[in-house]
């Protein structure tokens, strides 16, 4: 239940955030065009990482979510690091816009309504799992990952046809800088109207 929630929410702040996107634009673009690209390849840099930690997540996870505790990996150095790179990517697609504001609007949202979403999925984990999560909980990090805690096996079994589904979900931020580029695009071809600027 709370996974098809949070999927339902994201996607309609990532449309209601492309639709005000849309219809604005970047006054740092203009007014210092220096600051503009440095934020663009902050960008590409925090959503390159992100999709390869994605892709790295769901190499572990697809098809094991619920059967058996994953605790190697990326989860060796975080409980959530899907959601980490999650962050990372969101941090990303706000910085390609080429302003200030919507990465701060999107850190806001992260903030304000992951924290809910990991406490429920960490309770039906500790309902599945008992003692197992229990020593997974009191020595792995909740969201920010430890390095040194990495602990990956020499042979993993992986299911491909799940993995495969988890692919769309690893590169979506990939794709979001791609509609950005083309609603830039379209505002200098004055196909889209520039209602306001945003800093």
């Amino acid at each position: 239940m709370i996974e098809k929630l949070r999927i339902h929410v994201s996607r309609i702040f990532v449309i209601t955030l492309i639709v005000l996107l849309a219809v604005s634009g970047s006054a740092w673009e203009v007014r210092v065009p220096v600051l503009s690209t440095a934020l663009f390849l902050i960008a590409i840099f925090l959503v390159g990482i992100a999709s390869l930690g994605r892709l790295w997540c769901s190499l572990y996870i697809a098809g094991y979510k619920t059967d058996c505790l994953v605790t190697e990996g990326p989860y060796s150095m975080c409980r959530n690091p899907l959601y980490f790179f999650s962050f990372l990517g969101a941090m990303g697609v706000g910085f390609a816009s080429e302003t200030l504001t919507v990465p701060v609007i999107l850190l806001c949202a992260f903030a304000l309504y992951y924290p809910f979403v990991i406490k429920s999925e960490e309770a039906g984990l500790q309902e599945l799992h008992g003692d197992t999560f229990n020593t997974y909980f009191e020595n792995v990090r909740r969201f920010f990952p430890s390095l040194s805690k990495l602990k990956e096996p020499a042979e993993y079994i992986v299911k491909p046809v799940i993995f495969k589904r988890h692919l769309f979900d690893a590169l979506w931020f990939i794709w979001l800088i791609g509609i950005l580029e083309t609603i830039e695009d379209l505002h200098k071809l004055n196909v889209l109207p520039t209602l306001f600027k945003v800093y």
